[in-house]
């Protein structure tokens, strides 16, 4: 960490949560009314804990959303809404990377290429940029970066490791060899090191396998990941190598980091297509963690093992498979922001 700026871990404390709201312009549109009723569970979850800094593409959206979070009861002081241009709704990926030197911020912006150009991306790439020009953030350097990547393909343990997917970075940058991808993730980041994963996949992700579907930082040194426990799984295989590879990594002071696996849900079909379905997808907010449930009997079971690697905090479940259906789920759709970093 050379200039002092590092990535905070997700459970420092927090000026609130920014997601974008679905509308007809979006890939939503086809099941927009059942989607908004995720986001407003969403939502009125987080609020619970921390605001909301709610990016909508015009006023219209911007009055539906304020109407429908207010029948859920959500205070209208919980939310700040900003217009901004986007394609779509994963801020994980298309918002800001916050690193911070004390009371100073630093928004990392990379290029956002639709995940590899799977999708239309242009009007994600420039959303950080118009953040930052609608005065969403106080004064932070705004640091644009010509290189491509997304806030769910890395975790930070907020002291200088990061760790991230091999099979991900590499579908973004081909001709990159392996020591010239962490150079520039230590060099963005400010970290120390990187960690990096061969295995892990999930049916239905169109992320290339990013991280926060498949393994976590927790505090004191743990790792949060995604198990399966049936043999008859296509995921058995290539999970249990994950977790292999997991229970060789060695923290900076070279211990073995404590492991807290997560149960595995059943399968979750849409016309014959297998959803992503993680539980390793679960944001964490002050106090509290919003993990996705899927109506299964391992959902209780997911959410004790979340609670016993994040001590002290409400574990609330949301109902994320209309979410699913678009590849993503809770992590995805949000990003915190730091605290102090919210005009």
């Amino acid at each position: 960490m050379p200039d002092g700026f590092r990535l905070p871990a997700e459970w420092e404390p927090q000026a609130g949560i920014a997601i974008a709201w679905p509308h007809a312009g979006t890939d939503w549109a086809a099941r927009l009314a059942y989607v908004e009723s995720a986001y407003v569970e969403l939502a009125a979850a987080i609020a619970r804990f921390e605001p909301l800094l709610v990016c909508v593409a015009d006023a219209q959206v911007r009055d539906r959303a304020r109407a429908l979070l207010a029948a859920a009861g959500v205070a209208g002081n919980r939310l700040d809404f900003v217009e901004v241009d986007y394609d779509d709704t994963w801020l994980r990926d298309s918002g800001p990377l916050t690193l911070r030197d004390g009371d100073r911020f630093r928004l990392v912006d990379f290029r956002f290429t639709g995940w590899g150009g799977k999708f239309q991306g242009g009007r994600d790439d420039r959303l950080v940029g118009s953040l930052v020009e609608r005065g969403a953030f106080v004064a932070a350097e705004h640091r644009r970066i010509d290189w491509a990547l997304e806030g769910g393909a890395i975790e930070s343990d907020g002291r200088g490791t990061l760790l991230t997917t091999w099979r991900c970075l590499h579908q973004r940058h081909p001709d990159m060899t392996r020591d010239a991808m962490t150079a520039r993730l230590l060099d963005a980041l400010g970290a120390d090191r990187v960690l990096w994963l061969e295995h892990g996949y999930l049916q239905g992700d169109d992320t290339d396998a990013h991280i926060d579907t498949l393994a976590r930082f927790a505090p004191d040194d743990a790792i949060v990941l995604q198990a399966c426990d049936d043999p008859a799984d296509p995921h058995h295989a290539e999970l249990a190598r994950m977790r292999a590879e997991i229970a060789d990594l060695r923290t900076a002071a070279d211990r073995p980091y404590r492991l807290h696996e997560l149960p595995w849900p059943r399968a979750i079909l849409d016309e014959g297509r297998r959803l992503a379905a993680s539980y390793a997808n679960y944001l964490v907010v002050d106090g509290g963690i919003i993990m996705p449930s899927y109506g299964d009997p391992a959902d209780a079971r997911a959410a004790a093992v979340v609670a016993a690697a994040h001590p002290g905090r409400e574990v609330v479940g949301v109902d994320a498979r209309e979410l699913i259906r678009q590849n993503g789920s809770v992590h995805c759709l949000t990003m915190q922001l730091p605290r102090g970093l919210l005009a």
